[in-house]
């Protein structure tokens, strides 16, 4: 098909299902930390299990972007699309019946867990690629507009989600998952009749050997790991931090912790998708990075409650272009890297959003909540030096062609 054919569909439609896609994935990834609370009262669990929960979400999803890279040739775009959301929708629904009947609760939470993040991991694959194959020039912009669906996705789930707690009460949480099961089965029939465009023939797609054979390409995918580790471990602790770290109840921790931490990722997201065209992203970045470290040390240090939760809206604000960034930067240098490009940057970006929160939790064991957030500066430490070495190696790959 080429670009007068394209042009000729309204592929709004199609645009409109990807937004949704992400409000799923958002789902995925921010219910389970709402429900941490009351995981750790009715089932016993430690610090290290939770974050061991959140490790398993976002391995299954790693492991998911890897066979992902094949998978999807062989099925096509649409009905991975179709298998994502069905994924996502019965592992809602397991989450609302397994712990319950099972004799280790904790069993019933990680197999549920799994399916719903195998789809989780086919949507993010899918929806960045599909979004990348529309026809448009300003890339990176409509990249960050898609990723803000996220964002304001998971204020959406922390809120309801919430006030439904507040109304039926703990021990009816089990109907949470379940009614938000609902939002995938919508999007998976929605992604039965939205327009594709045609993926490239894989005579023109750049083959793997030689994505991983560029320096360029090496350390993008590791800056995708640090950008998955800074956000997620803010975002999945950033509830049980603000009620038993502060004090506050839990009610007020979801709406001031992980909420206020997503509206500042999601509002800067939507405004460079809507204005931030001419915006140097790679220097963007550079200052969130910094700005990403001094978040995590007010968040962690000071003692004043108003103040943490500062740092925890300065982190949402800070690493909101991080992952949308990082893959319209690789885009950018590889036009031609495909889907298996996206799954592989997903892969790595997984791979961070587990380690994370993993990391965070196993510190907090051995000493506190607030020395687990401190130490997880490690990883926008190591984005911002990534940042300043592959500013220099695409000088480099610009210069000798």
């Amino acid at each position: 098909m080429n670009i007068i054919e394209k042009e000729k569909i309204n592929y709004k439609s199609t645009l409109y299902a990807c937004y949704l896609g992400y409000i799923t994935q958002a789902l995925i990834v921010n219910l389970p930390p709402i429900l941490f609370v009351i995981f750790r009262e009715k089932f016993g669990l430690t610090y290290t299990m939770l974050g061991s929960l959140v490790m398993i979400i976002f391995i299954t999803q790693l492991i998911t972007d890897a066979l992902a890279i094949k998978f999807i040739d062989i099925i096509g775009q649409r009905a991975a699309a179709v298998l994502a959301h069905a994924l996502a929708a019965a592992g809602m629904i397991l989450l609302s019946f397994l712990p319950g009947i099972m004799p280790q609760p904790y069993i019933g939470l990680i197999i549920s867990s799994i399916v719903f993040a195998m789809g989780g991991g086919l949507i993010e694959v899918l929806v960045s690629p599909i979004v990348e194959s529309l026809p448009g020039d300003a890339k990176a912009s409509t990249m960050s507009l898609l990723h803000s669906f996220y964002s304001w996705g998971q204020v959406l789930v922390i809120i309801v989600s919430t006030i439904a707690l507040l109304i039926i009460g703990h021990d009816l949480w089990f109907l949470i998952p379940l009614v938000w099961s609902i939002l995938p089965m919508v999007t998976l029939v929605i992604f039965t009749r939205v327009p594709l465009v045609p993926p490239q023939e894989e005579s023109e797609r750049m083959p793997l050997k030689k994505l991983f054979s560029s320096n360029v390409f090496i350390l993008a995918l590791i800056l995708m790991v640090c950008s998955g580790a800074s956000e997620q471990a803010m975002a999945q602790w950033a509830s049980l931090f603000a009620e038993k770290g502060l004090g506050i109840s839990k009610v007020l921790g979801d709406l001031l912790g992980p909420c206020i931490f997503a509206i500042m990722m999601g509002l800067v997201r939507t405004w460079y998708g809507v204005k931030g065209q001419n915006i140097n992203m790679h220097n963007t970045l550079i200052v969130s990075s910094v700005l990403c470290m001094l978040s995590f040390d007010i968040t962690a240090v000071v003692p004043v409650p108003a103040i943490s939760l500062l740092g925890c809206a300065l982190c949402g604000l800070t690493v909101s272009l991080m992952w949308p960034g990082m893959l319209s930067l690789t885009a950018a240098q590889f036009p031609s890297g495909g889907t298996a490009m996206f799954a592989i940057m997903a892969l790595g970006g997984d791979l961070g959003c587990a380690v994370g929160p993993w990391f965070t939790g196993v510190v907090a064991d051995g000493s506190s909540l607030n020395m687990g957030l401190l130490a997880a500066i490690v990883f926008p430490a190591a984005m911002l030096i990534g940042l300043i070495i592959l500013k220099k190696a695409v000088k480099t790959k610009q210069t000798t062609g």
